[in-house]
């Protein structure tokens, strides 16, 4: 006969493992967000697309302009700020980028992009330490992993390896 502890254990898990998947799925977010209302549907700036478009082209000039009008108009936009300051780190304006960085992250702490890119910023001012206290961060939020922790941890790697100890 089965021991009745193991028996109630597995019970337990299997109840809880039904539980589970008769909960409906959360809404998905919108990619490079860690925001969950960016999954529901909004008026999208035009400003915001267009500033997209720039950071493709590697336009960061007029990425610059346009995710600064998005942030003018909408102060608590943290996927706004985190691209502002990518293309102002792409112009190589490390304290407006650093400004724009910390902006996303005050109003989204959990921001995986504005952790990833504010770590490699910091890695372009040769501060690893930093660097790596967003790459602890972004341990702690992506329990099971996540492309910009992975990318961070690499950029970090690529980094020491180039520095002589």
């Amino acid at each position: 006969m089965a021991d009745p502890r193991k028996f109630s254990r597995l019970s337990i898990a299997v109840f809880t493992l039904l539980a589970a998947l008769a909960v409906p799925a959360a809404p998905s977010f919108a990619m490079g967000s860690s925001d969950p209302a960016a999954g529901m549907p909004k008026a999208v700036d035009p400003n915001f697309a267009e500033g997209k478009k720039a950071i493709d082209a590697k336009d960061w000039a007029r990425a610059v302009e346009l995710f600064s009008s998005v942030v003018a108009k909408d102060d608590r936009n943290a996927d706004a700020f985190n691209w502002l300051g990518y293309a102002q780190r792409n112009q190589g304006d490390y304290p407006k980028a650093f400004a724009a960085y910390e902006k996303a992250l005050a109003i989204d702490p959990r921001h995986k992009g504005a952790h990833e890119y504010i770590g490699e910023a910091y890695l372009k001012v040769n501060n690893v330490e930093k660097a790596e206290e967003h790459l602890r961060r972004l341990d702690s939020i992506c329990t099971f992993g996540c492309a910009e922790l992975t990318e961070l941890k690499t950029r970090i790697a690529a980094y020491k390896a180039a520095k002589p100890s």
